[in-house]
């Protein structure tokens, strides 16, 4: 099973696209670790830098509305995979992105808005670390200043097992 949690990044937009996420002018690599430095390169948002400190270490990513829209394309989830970002948390996301991403073994976690915005209230004073607790639904955010917030989430039973599985190829072999 891959490994969950870590470093959070805030990305504060919404509707964050694929073309976002990789520009497609990397769809013709072959190998997906290819894609890696290429992660978020095009998105645009104050504040964000692609090549900063802040997307290296990012293992979480907590963002907004409707993440992943756009071209239906793998090398979205692959892009965030490769760079060890296997948890992205927001209050929706594209169906097509959403289940891309727990094919791959990875988690799309939806929140309520209302959580959503305490999180990214939680951020404003000091660096932020995510433990995801698969087994009880929980995600515990952490500050660097000590102070805590636990957060449960749902996830259907299908969805569950292709992330316990590392995604849907581990999944099938593992049934069929």
């Amino acid at each position: 099973m891959k490994q969950f949690g870590g470093s959070v990044l805030f990305l504060d937009r919404s509707d964050i696209n694929t073309d976002e996420i990789i520009p497609a002018k990397y769809l013709t690599e072959v190998a997906k670790g290819a894609l890696g430095p290429h992660l978020l390169e095009d998105l645009n948002l104050e504040g964000f830098d692609p090549a900063g400190e802040n997307l290296r270490q990012a293992r979480v990513i907590i963002t907004r509305e409707n993440f992943g829209c756009g071209s239906s394309r793998e090398h979205a989830p692959w892009a965030l995979e490769v760079n060890e970002i296997t948890v992205v948390v927001a209050q929706s996301f594209a169906r097509i992105f959403r289940q891309n991403m727990f094919n791959c073994g990875m988690m799309a976690i939806e929140l309520p808005k209302e959580t959503i915005d305490t999180l990214f209230d939680f951020n404003r004073n000091g660096k932020v670390a995510c433990a995801v607790d698969l087994d009880n639904k929980k995600l515990e955010f952490n500050r660097d200043d000590g102070k805590n917030i636990s957060v449960s989430f749902s996830l259907s039973e299908f969805d569950e097992a292709l992330v316990k599985a590392g995604g849907w190829v581990e999944f099938a072999d593992a049934r069929y």
